[in-house]
């Protein structure tokens, strides 16, 4: 099989990868530290386990929508989810699948939380100064993922010969 029709199996293999290593670090967090109710655990001077309910989306943005905006959150991230699996179907790189792959992953993982709980889970508080923000697993391989892709199509069209039409 021609490695663009595996294509696909890498995005997905980094979507279930994604998923399970996100969901496992919050029941972790939620079964094993017991974070909510200790608050926080320092972990080092600028890594700390802070217990957040997210009620917005990656990072905290559009927090306090209202008491329903959970179900309306997880309705877009859905559809992000359909449209990023219609274009992991057509998948060029390995890099793309795998990045498309680990937000599809990411946004997965979150709205699972947001149906389980009406919010999501976060809580790794990175205290470098300017960075206010308490984040999971899943918000770090959905950013990243979105990093690598604009940084593809970047270098992909760098590296495209120019037409001489004009």
């Amino acid at each position: 099989m021609p490695l663009t029709r595996r294509l696909p199996l890498f995005g997905l293999i980094a979507a279930v990868v994604v998923l399970a290593l996100d969901q496992a670090s919050k029941w972790w967090i939620l079964n094993a530290l017991h974070l909510p109710e200790v608050g926080q655990i320092v972990l080092l001077p600028i890594l700390k386990f802070t217990f957040v309910e997210n009620r917005g989306v990656t990072f905290g943005l559009l927090n306090g929508l209202g008491p329903y905006s959970y179900l309306a959150l997880a309705g877009v991230a859905f559809a992000v989810v359909v449209a990023l699996g219609i274009w992991l179907r057509r998948a060029e790189s390995w890099i793309v699948a795998i990045s498309l792959g680990a937000i599809v992953g990411g946004a997965i993982s979150n709205v699972i939380d947001r149906l389980r709980f009406g919010w999501v889970v976060d809580f790794i508080n990175a205290d470098i100064g300017f960075w206010p923000y308490v984040f999971n697993l899943a918000d770090a391989a959905i950013v990243c993922g979105v990093i690598t892709l604009l940084l593809d199509s970047l270098f992909t069209r760098a590296r495209e010969p120019r037409s001489s039409e004009g």
